[in-house]
């Protein structure tokens, strides 16, 4: 039905616009369009380069990993594959043209190269578990972001285990190392507030944002990063934030609160994004656009995003973990 990527963006632009009032949906329908745009690329390089030389899985991370991408996304994915370096060659070619492919649909490339036509993010089961250890071994602040990034991962299409015994190797490094998550803890600690001391929302000062609230780093994140350490304490391998807040919520049960607000602030997200016109607009907001009611409600949330990383923290002390 869709030969070509083009075809595939005249979908997306045709698709798009009945699907922001519902953000499970729309998270849907970026599965599917991501899976044909992959399966597209796969025909492509099978034609020139032969079958895949071994069993594989294509997954995403990021925001597309935890099913919270909202109209406009980058690129976060991967590949893994079974057998060694020799196969790498072949999953390399297969990346650069998924790469290509879902630049031509809508999806911008990461600007820090998480994707699999990188050799960071295509690589054998083995050297996975191997980069993934050596990651939580340096324990700097770099580091320990390839891990949270990679942590965020679902299989879209392969091998759907393929992922799980990496991850464990996270499970049970962060048990033995206790020290990791107060390295965890800091590195979110040191995201920018959106609120003065008087209460007053700060946009951005200067630039081509100046006058815009960045949603992402003061609400979005705080939630995310609280349900993220609760899953590594808990070793759950689900990646998306609600999925974590439902499993963690019967144990914990002020998550519930915490849960229903994230929720409703990805809905809200989606709608007042929704005539941004690219992945770099789509995390602002200008100030001047929002009436007294939504000013007041963002700064709920940020009051509730970090009332939940903290919650989060003290559940960690608790548990003797920090």
């Amino acid at each position: 039905m869709y030969e070509s990527y083009e075809d595939l963006r005249i979908w997306r632009d045709r698709e798009i616009p009945g699907l922001l009032s519902d953000s499970e949906q729309l998270n849907l329908f970026h599965d599917q369009l991501i899976s044909r745009t992959m399966r597209l690329a796969e025909e492509r390089v099978k034609r020139e380069q032969g079958n895949p030389p071994a069993p594989y899985a294509f997954y995403l991370m990021g925001s597309a990993g935890r099913c919270e991408q909202s109209i406009w996304s980058d690129q976060d994915h991967g590949l893994i594959f079974a057998g060694g370096r020799s196969e790498q060659d072949y999953f390399l070619v297969l990346g650069a043209e998924i790469k290509r492919g879902l630049a031509a649909v809508g999806y911008d490339e990461c600007e820090g190269g998480v994707m699999s036509s990188n050799p960071l993010w295509c690589l054998p089961e083995e050297a996975m578990k191997q980069q993934v250890s050596g990651w939580l071994q340096q324990g700097d602040w770099q580091a320990l972001r390839h891990m949270q990034i990679f942590f965020d991962s679902r299989v879209l299409i392969g091998e759907k285990d393929m992922l799980t015994p990496v991850k464990n190797i996270i499970f049970s490094t962060l048990k033995e190392r206790n020290d990791l998550y107060q390295r965890l803890i800091e590195n979110v600690r040191l995201i920018k507030k959106g609120r003065g001391v008087f209460g007053q929302l700060l946009p951005e000062q200067k630039g081509s944002r100046q006058g815009s609230l960045d949603l992402k780093q003061t609400i979005y994140f705080p939630f995310v990063n609280a349900a993220r350490l609760l899953a590594f304490y808990k070793q759950l391998h689900v990646p998306s934030t609600l999925s974590r807040y439902a499993c963690l919520e019967d144990d914990y049960p002020a998550l519930r609160f915490y849960k229903r607000q994230f929720s409703e602030f990805l809905q809200f997200r989606l709608q007042k994004v929704e005539k941004s016109d690219g992945y770099d607009h789509v995390h602002y907001i200008p100030v001047q656009s929002l009436n007294p009611g939504e000013k007041k409600q963002l700064k709920a949330w940020m009051k509730y995003s970090h009332e939940a990383f903290e919650y989060a923290g003290k559940i960690l002390s608790k548990a003797g973990v920090l």
